[in-house]
């Protein structure tokens, strides 16, 4: 029987069993990422609210803010990779000429709270930080997908898509075609449907498909595959967009997704610094795990 104060809602105390479970999980994907050359930095759980704003579209509004005793505006971070982008901009001696780093933090989003998503979620990110070639992109899928092999999800599926394909849509369509599964085919336009029915890889997908397969050994439709409907809804993509599915099954909640994002890191650095990373929603992970 509960005798002491609850939680909020959306926060969670984890136990010993899960706490393990999940630092095993974390131990594993960290050796599989050493191995492909990403190094562990850390950032603060608190961030300057104007580094944060005017950096994720329509999900600004889940940011939580906050002003402190001195009146200064500040916010609990949202996710890893505007902090990333602040660090690489103050750190820029660490390109020489790429930095490939991983993260484990805690972020918080002010949403509805549902099965495998919470207020207070863990990620698990990892980037390369200076480089356009599509074989970075390919190294952090393969990387992705090696981890979750590692951790037992056999059958898990990268969906890939690119954000090129897109270009001639309005933000208001991209995110409406982002959200054909969770609303239905039956409540999104039919010109937006036919949009995506009639999508195909674009040259820059093909590219890193080739290097999936014949330097990582990969298989389409095994391992990855082409999803026309993927869009992600975060702004700061600019090129391949993917998502982790733990099934393979397009419809399924995903357990981690990223992207290319070739303009985030200049708003902060005043210079082009190209970009591409991938984030493991640590919980929904976990949770799939047997």
């Amino acid at each position: 029987m509960q005798k002491g104060p609850v939680t909020p809602k959306g926060f969670r105390d984890i136990g010993p069993e899960l706490a393990k479970k999940r630092r095993e999980t974390i131990n594993k994907i960290s050796g599989v990422l050493e191995e492909f050359g990403f190094v562990p930095i850390e950032t603060p759980t608190v961030e300057f609210a104007e580094t944060l704003l005017g950096k994720y579209g329509e999900e600004e509004k889940l940011i939580y803010q906050f002003t402190d005793k001195g009146g200064r505006k500040l916010a609990l971070r949202y996710d890893l990779t505007v902090p990333l982008a602040r660090f690489v901009a103050n750190n820029l001696g660490l390109l020489n000429p790429m930095f490939s780093r991983y993260q484990i933090g805690q972020a918080f989003r002010g949403e509805n709270p549902q099965k495998g998503r919470y207020r207070e979620l863990t990620q698990f990110d990892f980037d390369t930080v200076g480089s356009t070639d599509e074989q970075e992109d390919a190294k952090i899928i393969a990387a992705a997908i090696r981890a979750v092999r590692e951790v037992g999800l056999n059958d898990a599926k990268m969906a890939i898509n690119d954000r090129q394909n897109f270009k001639d849509l309005s933000i208001e369509d991209i995110r409406a075609i982002d959200k054909i599964y969770k609303v239905g085919k039956e409540n999104t336009e039919k010109r937006l449907l036919n949009f995506v029915q009639n999508s195909k890889p674009t040259q820059n997908l093909e590219k890193i498909f080739n290097i999936l397969e014949s330097k990582y050994g990969l298989m389409v439709d095994s391992d990855f595959l082409f999803d026309s409907t993927l869009a992600r809804g975060l702004d700061y993509y600019t090129g391949a967009i993917f998502e982790l599915k733990p099934t393979g099954n397009l419809q399924e909640q995903s357990i981690g997704g990223g992207g290319r994002y070739n303009n985030l890191i200049g708003m902060f650095a005043g210079r082009d610094i190209p970009a591409v990373g991938f984030s493991f929603g640590l919980d929904r992970l976990v949770e799939v795990l047997k």
